[in-house]
């Protein structure tokens, strides 16, 4: 079995650009390296403009179980200005490697194929590997589960590379994620002249209101594994450039980040409720990107954990902190985790990874490979 360098491929995946939602050469690049390990790929393209077209990738090798899955995205975020080297050429200074997606996370995904290559594992094995996670991921992470569920891939455990670690890789494992929704609010009114009130319908103390009572809501006060859920108000917009018109609409848009308490659904009802209060002619729309879920702390939870303790000697937290992933999605198949790079430097200029985290990230994951069989 051809040896995978670990910082050599991570610098192909950096130097092929990616920006959401992801096509082509880097493909080429990971499916360059996963065919010499034996690896049947397939590649496929879904969607149109403007959410896709989309790129995804099923890799499978061996039979049987138990059959491990490693989750993750090659498509990244917008380089933006102010980076010191180009962002999508990669470079080393000073025992870091710099790029857009260093550890976010082509990173990580480098890390489990070099790790592939250095340790069997006597199961099945999956890669499920999108270019739409940083985007709406409207074709990605979904359309590979359907892709996985025509051909009868079913994993009995997966691992998420995403940048979970804070301060020290290996801090910190994600078991579950917060879920997530956002909602747009217009309320109409009557357009008029100022010094007329009494004939036009000012919107905008309707919206006030509303936005009040939501902002003052205590949806809950967290749990054992999950901080209180948090609704904030992101935008307001009137667009109104005249000094003496009443407006004829206002508009708002709020985001809930909530656990496990609560379903997005229940949420937005809860929502409609308050500004229709306030504003009943009010229009409202959602979209729940991701409900919450918890992988309960088990034997995967307890592998990875071991298999940290033993290469970085922390012991991880089990977290649930942060941001939606497409974990929300692959939990319908396993139990699901998430473990990676350190998430100081993701979605900024100079994102980077130390060598030495690649490094030791690849044989947390090889270590993780040896467990797995003997788990069974």
């Amino acid at each position: 079995m051809r040896h995978v360098d670990v910082v050599e491929l991570a610098r192909a995946l950096l130097d092929a650009e990616s920006v959401t939602p992801a096509c082509g050469a880097v493909f080429d690049v990971l499916e360059a390296a996963l065919v010499p390990l034996g690896f049947a790929v397939d590649r496929f393209v879904v969607g149109d403009a403007p959410d896709g077209p989309v790129e995804n990738m099923l890799a499978t090798r061996g039979t049987g179980a138990p059959h491990l899955a490693f989750a993750g995205h090659v498509d990244v975020v917008p380089a933006g200005d102010g980076w010191t080297s180009p962002a999508f050429t990669s470079e080393v200074r000073d025992g870091l490697l710099y790029g857009r997606g260093a550890v976010d996370m082509k990173g990580a995904i480098a890390a489990f194929v070099a790790a592939l290559s250095a340790q069997p594992h006597g199961g099945q094995v999956t890669l499920i590997i999108t270019g739409d996670e940083e985007g709406p991921a409207t074709f990605g992470t979904v359309s590979l589960i359907e892709r996985m569920r025509a051909r009868g891939i079913a994993p009995d455990l997966c691992v998420v590379g995403e940048p979970t670690s804070v301060s020290r890789l290996g801090d910190t494992i994600k078991i579950g994620r917060r879920g997530s929704v956002n909602i747009w609010i217009e309320v109409p009114g009557r357009q008029g002249h100022v010094a007329y009130p009494h004939l036009a319908d000012n919107p905008i103390p309707k919206l006030i209101a509303a936005l009040a009572e939501l902002d003052a809501l205590v949806l809950d006060h967290g749990n054992a594994w999950f901080q209180p859920s948090n609704l904030e108000v992101t935008d307001i917009t009137v667009g109104n450039a005249a000094t003496n018109v009443i407006p004829a609409a206002a508009k708002a848009r709020i985001s809930i980040r909530f656990n496990d308490l609560h379903r997005g659904e229940e949420l937005v009802r809860r929502v409609e409720q308050i500004v229709h209060e306030h504003a009943p002619d009010a229009s409202i729309t959602a979209r729940v990107s991701g409900e919450a879920f918890l992988t309960q702390p088990g034997a995967l939870s307890a592998m990875l954990s071991a298999a940290i303790l033993d290469e970085t000697g922390l012991t991880p937290e089990l977290s649930t902190t942060g941001g939606t992933s497409d974990a929300r999605f692959l939990r319908a198949l396993c139990p699901v985790v998430e473990f990676g790079l350190l998430n100081a430097t993701m979605h900024q200029r100079d994102e980077a990874v130390a060598l030495g985290d690649l490094h030791t990230l690849t044989r947390v994951y090889a270590n993780l490979l040896r467990r797995v069989p003997l788990s069974q």
